[in-house]
C-alpha cells in the first residue's frame, strides 16, 4: 500500500489568508483616539500651572516621593487665617458658656459669677491668653488683610497698572460676606476689649473686680448703648464664625461641587442650614446675655461706685 506525501503546512501568510485576515503593513495614521491626544482637554496640571500664574504663585514641583515643593503666599496666609481661627474658638467657647449658657441655666448672675471666677484663669492667665486669645486674634486679622492686600498687587501687575489713574480703574477684589462681618466685627470687639479688660487695668491696676456684675450694672445704667451694642456684637460675631466654619468645612452654597444634581436645591439647603445654626447660637447667646445678665440690675455699695467710675470714663458711656 503506497502512502502519499501530506501537502506542507501553511505558512502564516496564507493562514491570515485563509481566515480572511491580511496582513498589511504598519500604517502611519495615528490611531490614538482623539479624547486621549494632547491639548484634546487641558489637564488638570496645565490647568493648576495657569491658576498659579495668574495669581503669582511659585509653580509646585512634586518630587518622586510625593513631597510638594513651595507654596506662594495665597496658600500661606489662607492657612494662618484658617487656623488661628480654630485657636481663638476655643476662646469663644469658654466665653460663650460662662457669659451666657451658665447664667442662662443658673438664672442667678451671682451664681454665675462663681462659675466665671472659677474658669477664667484657665485662659486669662499670663501664659494661656496670649497664646490662645490674643496671638491667634492678631494672626487671623492680619493675614485676612495682607491676603486682601496682595490680591489687589497681583491683580495691578496683572493688568499693568503702573500710574495712579491706571490703579484707581482697577477694581479691589470682591469682599464676601464673611469678610464684611469680620471687619465690622472688629470695632464692636475691640471696644469690649478696652472696657472690660485695658480700661480696669489701667484705672485699676488688675480687673479681679470685673465679673458679669459689671456688665448687669452697664446695661441698668446705660439701657440703650448697653443693649444694642451687645446685640450687635453678638450677632456680627456668631455669623461671621458660622460662615467662616461653613468656609473651612467646605459647606458654603458656593462651594456646591458643579457636578450636583440637584445643584439650586442643594445651595438652598445649606444657606437656610448655615443661618438657621447661626441662629440658634446667637439665639442662646442673647437670651442670657440679653434676658439673665442684662435685666440683674445695678451693682450697690462701693463696687457699685467702682464701676461707676469705670462708665464714667467711657466718652460713649458718660455723654448718655
Amino acid at each position: 500500500m503506497s502512502s502519499k506525501p501530506l501537502p506542507p503546512l501553511p505558512t502564516p501568510d496564507e493562514e491570515a489568508g485563509v481566515m480572511g485576515l491580511t496582513e498589511v503593513e504598519p500604517s502611519p495614521v495615528d490611531e490614538t483616539p482623539s479624547e486621549l491626544q494632547e491639548g484634546y482637554f487641558p489637564s488638570t496640571i496645565d490647568n493648576e500651572k495657569d491658576r498659579q500664574e495668574e495669581f503669582g504663585l511659585p509653580r509646585r514641583t512634586t518630587t518622586t516621593l510625593g513631597l510638594g515643593g513651595s507654596h506662594g503666599p495665597v496658600w500661606w496666609l489662607t492657612r494662618v487665617q484658617k487656623y488661628s481661627s480654630y485657636a481663638f474658638g476655643v476662646f469663644t467657647a469658654f466665653h460663650i458658656a460662662n457669659t451666657s449658657l451658665i447664667p442662662l441655666v443658673t438664672r442667678s448672675v451671682p451664681e454665675a459669677n462663681r462659675y466665671l471666677l472659677l474658669t477664667r484663669p484657665y485662659y486669662q492667665s499670663t501664659l494661656a491668653e496670649p497664646l490662645v486669645v490674643v496671638l491667634p486674634l492678631l494672626a487671623h486679622v492680619t493675614s485676612g488683610i495682607a491676603l486682601r492686600l496682595y490680591r489687589r498687587r497681583q491683580a495691578l501687575q496683572r493688568y499693568g497698572a503702573e500710574t495712579r489713574t491706571d490703579k484707581r480703574s482697577i477694581p479691589w477684589p470682591a469682599l464676601s460676606g464673611t469678610s464684611l462681618l469680620g471687619y465690622t466685627l472688629l470695632p464692636l470687639a475691640s471696644f469690649h476689649v478696652w472696657t472690660t479688660r485695658i480700661l480696669p487695668m489701667y484705672m485699676h491696676g488688675d480687673n479681679s473686680l470685673i465679673s458679669l456684675s459689671y456688665i448687669s450694672h452697664g446695661f441698668a445704667t446705660h439701657p440703650f448703648l448697653s443693649f444694642a451694642g451687645f446685640s450687635a456684637l453678638v450677632t456680627t460675631a456668631v455669623w461671621h464664625f458660622t460662615w467662616g466654619a461653613a468656609q473651612w468645612m467646605g459647606l458654603k452654597p458656593s462651594q456646591v461641587s458643579p457636578y450636583s444634581e440637584n445643584k439650586q436645591l442643594e445651595k438652598k439647603r445649606r444657606w437656610y442650614g448655615i443661618n438657621a445654626v447661626a441662629t440658634v447660637v446667637a439665639g442662646l447667646w442673647l437670651a442670657g446675655g440679653l434676658g439673665v445678665v442684662g435685666l440683674a440690675g445695678k451693682t450697690v455699695g462701693w463696687i457699685g461706685k467702682e464701676f461707676d467710675e469705670l462708665y464714667n470714663y467711657i466718652p460713649l458711656m458718660h455723654s448718655s
